[in-house]
């Protein structure tokens, strides 16, 4: 797993802009994150990420407080996963921890084109952190 400064370094690039706020990320083992993929979308079986969008509080607290919201990381299947793909686990978590603080700030990929603005700035984003385009060979 990598360590809270990485993390926080990581995820720095995409909040970048983002008035003080606060972002908790919970790892968990597969059947937590099995069993929260089921409760809140209604799918089987462990994700790699589950976003949990927080509220914006910034009015009630001064300005001074957003909660971003939540991040559940399945470190089990992000080994795997990073194993099946070839990737460094580095690489992969840092694409996967980006991709859930995406969600939480607005970002989506319902349909095509929300997919494709989604994965051309995680691209920029994992480029500026020394990272290989994780989506390359699908284009």
């Amino acid at each position: 797993m990598p360590s809270s400064r990485q993390l926080s370094g990581w995820l720095g690039r995409a909040l970048k802009g983002v008035a003080q706020g606060e972002l908790s990320i919970r790892i968990v083992g597969e059947d937590e994150s099995a069993a929260l993929n089921e409760r809140y979308r209604g799918r089987r079986g462990p994700t790699n990420v589950l976003s949990f969008a927080g509220t914006d509080l910034s009015e009630e607290a001064g300005g001074e407080l957003r909660l971003l919201g939540d991040l559940v990381i399945c470190a089990p299947l992000m080994a795997r996963e990073a194993l099946e793909q070839c990737k460094s686990l580095d690489a992969h978590w840092a694409h996967i921890a980006l991709h859930g603080v995406l969600h939480l700030l607005g970002y989506d990929h319902e349909t095509d084109a929300e997919a494709r603005r989604m994965e051309r700035y995680e691209a920029e984003l994992l480029a500026a952190l020394g990272f290989d385009d994780p989506y390359a060979d699908e284009r």
